[in-house]
């Protein structure tokens, strides 16, 4: 009988062990199923479209597939867009460079949901962003390392659909890993930073005065960078006060409103026989390009950053007797990426009050809408894939 009782539980523990086995089993296999396929019981998403100046239609489209990725392909769950000044232009249809229709959004932050054999730039549940640029890799300008000045550049949301849509794939070279404990909306930030970063390191700032024109959300930024990177003194114009004050409150002391000094004045008072030596265009406005020119030393600097609506007329005369240099800045390359996120993470430059208002993904429309009735009050307008309408 004991006998018998010892084989019994013998039996009963073989049993349960082949039970163990048989769930462990089958719960890795459902684990490698889940890493292969992480969307598969997701098969469309939501995506907005530009399809002509003020009119964007809200579709349901397929969603990308984790197993269709090519080897240096991620796939990711965007969270944060930011609206940019040029795609406010794109929805005026006031933008030279913009095909329609075309996918909203290259601001952005995303989380990782899946990676191609060969990307090591970040892994599954990774926060990121990565740059909207898609260049050719072969023209003269790409091959000497300018690729934002590609010949045969297009960018996500002009020329090429952008990321409004709840899942989006990009190549592992434009992507970014966030830092830990960088905030979402930050990280949709970082693309304006960026600018900021690249458009600064145009021209030598250190040591010399500076007057940035357009304290919009990039004016901001460039001031904040001219500052870090070492400038002696740092003056914003623009026509708002309260993005004036957001200025001050980012850091930057000395603010103008030109609507109630001339720039000629203060820059007289504030700089006194040293004057300017470096001038950044932010404000895309004939204006505010020739007060520049009229007001710098001669034989100094301006970076053109704005994307004009209309070109302005300008003194060629003018400027080649000061031998002032014009310099254009095109977006930004991968290390301003870099520097931008450094400077982000470091708190060096700061992003916190230039947030004003944020929407739902349903109410896009409704953002541009508001961007467009509260110019002088906003700042940086936040698309919330995660808020509900």
């Amino acid at each position: 009988a004991e006998d018998a009782e010892e084989q019994d539980l013998e039996q009963k523990a073989q049993n349960k062990n082949k039970n163990a086995r048989f769930k462990t089993e089958t719960y890795q296999e459902r684990k490698h199923s889940e890493q292969r396929n992480p969307l598969k019981n997701i098969t469309t998403m939501r995506q907005a479209i530009l399809v002509a100046p003020k009119h964007i239609e809200f579709k349901e489209v397929a969603a990308p597939k984790a197993e269709d990725l090519k080897e240096h392909q991620i796939l990711v769950n965007i969270k944060r867009i930011g609206i940019c000044g040029s795609e406010i232009h794109s929805y005026h249809g006031l933008h030279p460079a913009t095909f329609y229709p075309v996918v909203q959004g290259h601001e952005y932050s995303a989380v990782v949901v899946a990676c191609g054999s060969k990307v090591t730039v970040c892994k599954p549940g990774d926060n990121i962003t990565a740059r909207p640029q898609l260049v050719c890799g072969k023209c003269n300008p790409c091959k000497r390392g300018q690729y934002n000045v590609c010949e045969h550049l297009r960018v996500q949301a002009f020329q090429a659909d952008g990321c409004a849509q709840d899942y989006f794939v990009i190549d592992d070279d434009r992507v970014l890993k966030l830092p830990e404990g960088m905030s979402l909306d930050f990280g949709a930030m970082i693309e304006p930073a960026a600018v900021g970063a690249h458009a600064s390191n145009r021209t030598d700032v250190k040591g010399k005065n500076v007057v940035v024109s357009g304290a919009g959300t990039i004016g901001n930024l460039v001031a904040q960078f001219c500052k870090a990177r070492g400038a002696k003194r740092v003056l914003i114009t623009d026509v708002s006060d309260l993005r004036l004050a957001k200025a001050r409150e980012c850091g930057i002391a000395d603010t103008l409103n030109i609507t109630q000094r001339p720039l000629k004045e203060v820059a007289k008072e504030l700089f006194g026989d040293e004057g300017y030596q470096v001038g950044f265009e932010v404000a895309g406005v004939e204006s505010s390009i020739r007060s520049l020119m009229e007001t710098i030393e001669k034989g100094s600097d301006i970076v053109v950053v704005a994307v004009f609506a209309k070109d302005p007329a300008l003194s060629m005369f003018h400027l080649g007797e000061h031998e002032l240099r014009l310099i254009g800045s095109m977006m930004y390359r991968h290390e301003d990426y870099q520097t931008a996120v450094d400077f982000v993470s470091k708190g060096i430059v700061n992003l916190k009050p230039l947030i004003s208002n944020r929407f739902a993904f349903e109410q896009y429309d409704d953002a541009y809408k508001f961007i467009d009735t509260h110019r002088e009050t906003s700042m940086k307008v936040i698309v919330d894939l995660e808020q509900k309408p």
